[in-house]
């Protein structure tokens, strides 16, 4: 039985290194016989800014779509860039109109402690993020805020192991740096991690 894989991509230019990598993970993935579904954020049609969550209002089109991905996915896959130290505000958008509470969550009425059902079970991520700092130097000394965010918002939700991989620093990278990164999704994609 092949694993059913998603990826998402949230840089919102199709010509970056993000989408090279992205198709390099595909290719592997594939290699190994794996579904794969691919879902760019910047093809969605949405609104990009939340006003805040309303039970009565239907999520739009575009994001009924990916939760029903989300939803067919054992695996997710996302790829975006680090920007100011996280993801870039149309990721962040997505997540924040996609993971709704009674699609990824649902809150249970308690007096004393937040308590929720988490919908999302029986999934895993994979985090793949380029920067412009040296991972090593993002880790340590800024604390690895995209990771932490991004690896809470899918433990919130039950998806869990969240793993991580980062490329940088894409600013000073040579081509045949680039290469090899590409080369290193490519592997990841085999490996279904």
């Amino acid at each position: 039985m092949s694993k059913k894989i998603l990826i998402i991509n949230g840089h919102p230019k199709k010509d970056s290194l993000n989408y090279a990598i992205s198709k390099a993970y595909q290719k592997g993935a594939e290699s190994s016989n794996a579904e794969i579904k691919q879902l760019n954020i910047i093809d969605l049609k949405f609104e990009p800014f939340m006003s805040g969550f309303n039970k009565d209002t239907k999520p739009e089109p575009d994001i009924l779509k990916a939760q029903e991905l989300i939803n067919w996915a054992e695996h997710i896959v996302w790829i975006y860039p680090t920007w100011w130290a996280t993801m870039p505000a149309l990721m962040k958008s997505f997540i924040e109109q996609t993971f709704l509470p009674d699609f990824a969550f649902k809150y249970k009425k308690s007096d004393k402690i937040v308590k929720w059902d988490k919908f999302l079970i029986d999934k895993s991520a994979r985090l793949i993020s380029t920067m412009d700092s040296p991972p090593w130097f993002y880790k340590l000394f800024i604390k690895d805020p995209g990771y932490k965010t991004l690896k809470d918002i899918m433990n919130f939700c039950g998806i869990k192991p969240v793993k991580r991989t980062y490329f940088g620093s894409v600013k000073i990278s040579s081509d045949e740096q680039r290469k090899k990164w590409i080369k290193t999704a490519e592997q990841l994609g085999h490996k279904l991690k």
